[in-house]
C-alpha cells in the first residue's frame, strides 16, 4: 500500500503534534513537494541542527514507503504520489530518510557516518502527528531537530505560519 510501511518499528524515539488549518489533501501535496525538493539540495548542519562537528555538509535522501519497500522520493515518485492523493488523501504517510554527513577540509568532502530514521506522519482533522524512529548512526541530528526542520520548509512556503507545535494533544 502506497505510504504505509508494514515493518514501522513500535518502539518510537519521538512523538510530535502539530495544529494546522490545511485540509489532509493540501498538506499531504506540501509534504511531498518539501521533502523532494529537500533531497536535490545539500545543507550546512547549522542550518538543521546546533553543529557537533564544524564544517560539515549534510544530505538528507527521502523514500516513501510502499508495503515492505521504500522508493526514493524523486520527481517522477512524486508525481505518482500527487496524483493518488488527490484522488484521496492518505491517512499516513510512512518516509525513509537517510542521512549523509560530509566534513569539509581543504576542499575535500570526508564521509562521515550516516544516520537512519524512519518517520511517520498520521494526519487528522486540522492536526498532524509525526512519529521518529532512529534506526542507526551517531544521531548529529536528532529526531526533534529533522520534525523542526521539515516543518520549517513547509512553512517557508507561506507567508504565515501553517505548522504550529501543540504542547498537549
Amino acid at each position: 500500500m502506497l505510504g504505509f510501511y508494514e515493518n514501522f518499528p513500535r518502539n518510537i524515539h519521538k512523538i510530535t503534534h502539530l495544529a494546522t488549518p490545511f485540509s489532509n489533501k493540501r498538506l499531504q501535496k506540501t509534504l511531498i513537494q518539501t521533502l523532494q525538493e529537500i533531497n536535490t539540495r545539500t545543507f550546512n548542519l547549522e542550518d538543521i541542527a546546533d553543529p557537533s562537528i564544524s564544517q560539515c555538509m549534510v544530505i538528507l535522501e527521502f523514500g516513501i514507503a510502499e508495503a515492505n519497500n521504500f522508493n526514493y522520493l524523486d520527481q517522477e515518485e512524486a508525481h505518482i504520489i500527487l496524483k493518488a492523493i488527490q484522488k484521496k488523501p492518505l491517512q499516513l504517510m510512512d518516509f525513509y530518510c537517510s542521512i549523509r554527513y560530509y566534513k569539509t577540509q581543504n576542499e575535500k568532502k570526508i564521509p562521515l557516518k550516516f544516520d537512519y530514521y524512519m518517520i511517520r506522519f498520521i494526519f487528522n482533522k486540522n492536526a498532524l502527528e509525526t512519529q521518529v524512529f532512529h534506526e542507526r548512526g551517531p544521531r548529529h541530528i536528532s529526531s526533534e531537530d529533522i520534525v523542526d526542520f521539515i516543518g520549517d520548509k513547509i512553512n517557508e512556503k507561506f507567508s504565515k505560519k501553517i505548522l504550529k507545535a501543540l504542547e498537549n494533544p
